[in-house]
């Protein structure tokens, strides 16, 4: 019996632990990514003799077949829209309402030290891959792939279909997703470390994970944080996640297909916490809406076309949101977010111009947000 210490759970429980296996060696986070995205470990990984089953090249080709397409199509003109439109920067990078969209966050802001998400959905964890059956291993493959699949083609992930998708088997939750997208971006993962608010001096009842990676162009190093967490304000209060946040000075924030969760009163702490802590806020029209902002502390761009939201968020319009994008707004050459479709998407870029206090000039209805579930 060998005991080997590892990286357990990769990026949720990838605090170093002890584990016991016979005969078994276990993989780098960095290569236990890459065999989870379909792309070839190192030569002398553990795992690269299980790439040459058919289940792992049937994974790997399909793999490549749609991150292909959507670069393509998507995510090589959100590359170039950040290099035209997102010229000043921070280190720090807010993602509320994320899920495990990790691709969407470097994609934006390629350039942030740290980037912040955090959304309700469990950690997860990674077991040692080459410790599971075959069955279970090539079974876990797919279910990921599926559950990356809305993102891929759609640009968001469906919050119900995440609530199962992202419980299944032993490779579960945000974490092995969170990883492939960051391999898949060509980054090189090091190291992660479970319940990293320790590290911060903060108690946090939210499960949380911090992980190492750099891009293969410069090798800088960046840290990506994932808070499994309640963002209304009841759940803000007991979570612990606003003092780590605490913790970080000014930084950009991203706000994508976020359920319109800030237009209701059960969500003033994160909408004030975002316009507190943001040089600039990157959102679609589900996050803050345009009457939360100070017009004297914010200047404005509007992107894409502005159609309002779709069917199943009644009571979210926004008139001034239609006032502002007919004054003129960019156009957008990919999609994103609920109105997926080319030529129907929308973005507002918010750059904060003094620093003034973050109170509206006006004060929306505080009435919730109607509940609603996916119809698809």
């Amino acid at each position: 019996m060998l005991k080997f210490k590892l990286v357990a759970a990769f990026a949720c429980v990838m605090a170093l632990s002890s584990f016991q296996a016979i005969g078994a060696e276990v993989a780098t986070p960095d290569d236990t990514a890459r065999f989870l995205a379909g792309m070839q470990p190192s030569a002398d990984s553990s795992l690269a003799a299980l790439t040459k089953d058919p289940s792992w090249q049937r994974h790997a080709k399909y793999m490549d077949g749609i991150f292909d397409q959507t670069d393509k199509r998507h995510l090589s003109k959100i590359r170039d829209f950040a290099k035209a439109r997102l010229t000043t920067t921070h280190d720090t990078m807010f993602y509320m309402f994320a899920g495990p969209d990790s691709l969407h966050a470097v994609s934006f802001f390629p350039n942030a030290s740290t980037y912040i998400m955090a959304g309700l959905e469990p950690v997860g964890t990674i077991p040692p891959l080459n410790t599971l059956a075959n069955g279970t291993l090539f079974r876990s493959l797919e279910n990921l792939a599926y559950s990356m699949k809305t993102l891929l083609t759609l640009s968001f992930f469906r919050t119900k279909d995440m609530k199962s998708e992202l419980r299944n088997g032993p490779v579960f939750g945000t974490t092995p997703i969170i990883s492939v997208f960051l391999v898949r971006a060509g980054k090189t993962i090091h190291d992660g470390v479970e319940h990293p608010a320790d590290e911060a001096g903060v108690k946090s009842n939210a499960p949380a994970v911090k992980i190492v990676f750099s891009d293969g162009k410069d090798g800088r190093k960046q840290t990506l944080y994932y808070f499994s967490t309640d963002l209304s304000d009841s759940g803000l209060k007991v979570s612990g996640f606003l003092a780590f946040c605490n913790k970080l000075g000014m930084g950009d924030s991203f706000v994508k297909s976020a359920s319109y969760l800030m237009h209701g009163g059960n969500f003033r702490t994160s909408r004030s916490v975002l316009l507190a802590k943001s040089a600039l806020i990157l959102q679609d029209d589900s996050g803050i809406p345009l009457g939360y902002f100070n017009r004297t502390a914010w200047q404005f761009q509007p992107l894409g076309r502005y159609l309002g939201p779709i069917e199943i968020f009644p009571g979210t319009y926004q008139p001034q949101m239609e006032d502002l994008f007919r004054k003129g707004a960019i156009p957008l050459d990919f999609g994103i977010g609920y109105r997926w479709r080319n030529n129907e998407s929308n973005m507002l870029l918010a750059t904060r111009t003094s620093d003034t206090s973050a109170t509206p000039e006006t004060s929306p209805s505080e009435a919730p947000p109607p509940r609603v579930s996916w119809p698809f």
